[in-house]
């Protein structure tokens, strides 16, 4: 029981741990987009073409 009580706590730490780098990767297409779906603006730096 003792080992269980300090192994289930590591391993749920474990798992929040993937769980957020799995978020990051599926998520990152999604947190370029402003609120209302549209691609994010990038500024290119590129004044003088206009």
């Amino acid at each position: 029981m003792a080992v269980l009580a300090v192994l289930i706590p590591i391993f749920m730490l474990g798992v929040l741990l993937m769980l957020g780098r799995y978020e990051e990767l599926v998520l990152t297409g999604v947190r370029e987009q402003d609120p209302d779906g549209l691609p994010a603006p990038h500024d290119r730096g590129d004044a003088d073409s206009r």
